[in-house]
């Protein structure tokens, strides 16, 4: 918008009418989305957030009043400052850390198979209970990536959800079958992170 030679009132009165058709185009749009449902949301890529951004939503479910399922398919049992805050909300949010930390540290695939089965299990339960709006399946990318479970199973239970739930999965390399079925995937770019330059894990943004 070129405002060269226009008083400061034109320079006003031009960004009002461009803003004022803007909202007008955007409530057209909005007015042609009409349908309603729980969602397959997908976070993925190598860039930092993936579950706190799932978090996020999370915290949105507590606020609207939705009961909320998590399982937790990798961190192990450790505290975070999430879990601090969820636990207030014990009486809409269950959480199910069930993994005993990353593969490289238990180093035992049997192991981390029994444990992904298991997770996997409760989050099924979950996803199929009727009382849950919303279910947060936390690094479960990373079992699909080690085939820990049977890539067709999970498939299958997110394609036969309850039509009015939400699910969301984390972690990074979703599978290409996933991203296909899902309605919502964003992808964590990755751009510079502290921990190249030798900054540890911190309280308050690591966990």
């Amino acid at each position: 918008m070129k405002t060269e030679g226009m008083t400061e009132e034109e320079i006003n009165a031009r960004h009002a009418e461009k803003m004022a058709k803007k909202k007008a185009a955007r409530d057209r749009m909005i007015a042609t989305k009409t349908l309603e449902k729980g969602l397959l949301i997908v976070h993925t890529g190598k860039g930092k957030g993936k579950s706190t951004a799932a978090l996020g939503m999370v915290m949105r479910g507590i606020g609207h009043g939705f009961k909320v399922g998590i399982v937790q398919f990798v961190k192990g049992k450790w505290e975070t400052g999430e879990r601090v805050v969820l636990e207030r909300f014990s009486d809409q949010v269950t959480i199910n850390t069930m993994g005993e930390g990353f593969t490289w540290e238990t180093q035992d695939r049997q192991r981390d198979i029994a444990a992904a089965r298991a997770a996997w299990d409760q989050a099924v339960s979950l996803i199929r209970n009727p009382d849950y709006k919303m279910v947060l399946l936390d690094e479960l990318n990373i079992v699909l990536r080690y085939d820990y479970l049977p890539l067709e199973e999970v498939l299958e239970v997110l394609r036969s959800k309850p039509e009015d739930t939400h699910v969301i999965v984390t972690g990074r390399n979703a599978k290409d079958e996933l991203l296909e079925i899902a309605d919502l995937v964003t992808e964590m770019t990755m751009v510079k992170h502290p921990f190249r330059d030798g900054v540890k894990a911190q309280a308050g943004i690591e966990f």
